[in-house]
């Protein structure tokens, strides 16, 4: 039995978002298809164990969630006639109308974006629905609390169906205004793949790659759009890098530490063919790099730096303060202390870094006291930086990092 829940556990990580996204394209109803989801997993656990596995397991949830809603619909004692066409079509297995967007999860994303709910309720809900991350991680990535992630995704559901929202596809006339918060989602998906918040591994490549993916559907559906396009590109210049960011056994190799022979030179080479185009594609609007082009450019700069001595980290400043103007938000301030702190030498970063930790900005994260650990390590403050490695340790839920940061933490002692 635990054999096979186990089985059913990885089934729904792989296929959990299409089924729910392909159920909410049909129901129309995002809390209908999240139930009967859950229904046809619960009959999985019984069915799976006395049955065996299915061929398809993925397809015999699915198929098992749609018998769900069509009973559920045809329990209604007042079915209008939309339910009961729809309960029909399922039930014939007629094929559904043809989609602008032909990619459910896509599809998904677009239409959880939906201009009715707020910029942080679109997000919050999105990476719950979508990417399946959970409370815990989506407020480590937001830097909320649980509480206030679980009441943006409650109030999401609440204000869709309040309004008679349904839960459809966008007209291709309302991706423009969409397009925003599609992005941020499809970004925080890939961070979450690039440093996982939670758990054992210190990257995802399973959700990197799925951001990858779904950045290259929403490229293909918009004329050339420079911030879709220098989206991809800082996603590739990142992607490129994970062969070298972990050990055999999966434990973290720091930047320094890396073998730059195994980074994918093939993607960092389309990354910088992305990138180039974002930036034509920006030039023909008569505008200036946005902030995810911003970010790929610091992203180049480490992936053509033969090493980190040779990397150009003023270039790597100037950007950051760039992007500090255009987008200024606590983590690029963080970034960019860091950066000075290769480019300046360690003090000048740490007043960076002291006074974004006096702010309260970060606070209860452990990228603060992590990135001060490190600064005050190399300013020969070994106690405190000590006692900030093991406060960062402390705030970190991901295993691998709290193993970095102990680590770390244990070869100052003794140095004084």
């Amino acid at each position: 039995m635990s054999d096979v829940r186990r089985e059913i556990e990885a089934v729904w990580r792989i296929e959990g978002v299409r089924i729910v996204a392909s159920l909410a394209k049909v129901t129309r109803d995002l809390g209908l298809a999240e139930d009967v989801a859950q229904e046809a997993l619960v009959e999985a656990l019984t069915a799976w164990p006395r049955d065996g596995m299915p061929v398809n397991p993925g397809a015999w949830l699915t198929t098992v969630a749609k018998r769900r809603v069509i009973d559920a619909w045809r329990r209604r004692t007042a079915r209008d006639d939309r339910y009961a066409g729809i309960a029909h079509n399922l039930a014939e297995v007629v094929e559904a109308d043809w989609e602008p967007i032909d990619d459910d999860v896509l599809r998904l994303v677009f239409t959880a974006c939906h201009p009715a709910l707020s910029r942080e309720s679109q997000v919050a809900l999105t990476l719950r629905v979508v990417a399946g991350l959970t409370t815990e991680e989506i407020a480590r990535m937001l830097l909320t609390t649980v509480p206030a992630v679980q009441a943006r995704i409650t109030r999401a559901k609440k204000t869709l169906a309040a309004g008679g929202i349904p839960f459809e596809t966008p007209d291709p006339s309302e991706w423009p205004g969409r397009l925003g918060a599609v992005l941020s989602v499809v970004y925080m998906v890939f961070t979450e793949g690039y440093a996982a918040t939670a758990g054992e591994r210190w990257v995802r490549p399973d959700l990197a790659d799925e951001a990858i993916r779904l950045g290259r559907v929403v490229a293909g559906l918009l004329p050339p759009e420079p911030e879709v396009l220098a989206l991809l590109a800082l996603m590739d210049f990142q992607r490129a890098r994970f062969a070298a960011r972990e050990t055999a056994g999966g434990e973290p190799i720091l930047l320094g530490d890396q073998d730059r022979t195994r980074w994918d030179r093939g993607q960092i080479a389309r990354a910088s063919d992305e990138l180039r185009r974002a930036d034509a594609a920006a030039a023909a609007r008569g505008k200036g790099r946005g902030p995810y082009a911003l970010q790929a450019a610091i992203a180049q700069c480490h992936a053509l730096a033969p090493s980190v001595a040779e990397t150009d980290w003023e270039r790597i400043v100037v950007l950051y303060e760039v992007l500090g103007r255009v987008a200024p938000s606590p983590m690029v301030e963080l970034n960019r202390a860091a950066a000075v702190s290769m480019a300046a030498g360690p003090a000048e970063a740490l007043a960076i870094v002291d006074a974004l930790d006096r702010s309260g900005a970060l606070q209860g994260s452990h990228v603060v006291p992590s990135v001060r650990g490190e600064l005050l390590a190399r300013l020969g403050r070994n106690d405190e930086a000590r006692a900030e490695l093991a406060r960062a340790a402390a705030l970190t839920a991901n295993a691998a990092q709290q193993r970095v940061l102990r680590d770390k933490a244990a070869a100052l002692r003794g140095l004084g």
